[in-house]
């Protein structure tokens, strides 16, 4: 059960899906233009046990509670405020994988949203993308226990005292 946050034209999570077809993927975005897009490939591919939900992020956090296995982000916020918006929909034993860029900054401010919300840095990886060879990390994030129901705050204070 996988989730695919901000997830724009489908990467990561409609490869992933092509890749395990048994899996059940729920792909959120907030422009419909993209949604709408999403529709149409998975109508075109006939792909199984896939849904597009077109809504910010923090309203899934407040229906899908500790819902999904594994979340996944990539390029859609620095790391303390998508920890706020991914780990309340996280199940507990669960993980967290986002891609960044060069991270380690956005990893050190990210120490006490990790704390509040219960979770902790399993592993980090970093590589070079082929071709461009700019710098990626993918960090692997673990819930420990249930989040509190506080989280995930609403936008304009997220955005305003991030973690």
């Amino acid at each position: 059960n996988l989730c695919d946050v901000g997830t724009g034209a489908g990467f990561p999570g409609l490869v992933i899906k092509i890749l395990f077809p048994n899996l059940q993927v729920t792909l959120v975005d907030s422009l419909n233009k993209r949604i709408n897009f999403l529709n149409e490939v998975i109508d075109k591919l006939k792909l199984q046990n896939i849904k597009t939900i077109h809504t910010r992020i923090e309203e899934v956090g407040i229906k899908n509670r500790e819902k999904y296995d594994i979340v996944v982000a990539r390029a859609v916020a620095q790391l303390d405020i998508l920890l706020e918006y991914c780990i309340p929909i996280t199940k507990v034993n669960g993980y967290f994988i986002a891609m960044k860029g060069n991270c380690f900054e956005e990893i050190n401010n990210s120490k006490n949203a990790l704390d509040k919300l219960n979770c902790h840095i399993e592993e980090c990886n970093s590589f070079n993308l082929p071709i461009e060879n700019s710098n990626r990390t993918i960090i692997k994030i673990k819930k420990d226990v249930v989040t509190n129901k506080k989280f995930p705050r609403k936008y304009s204070e997220i955005k305003k005292h991030p973690l």
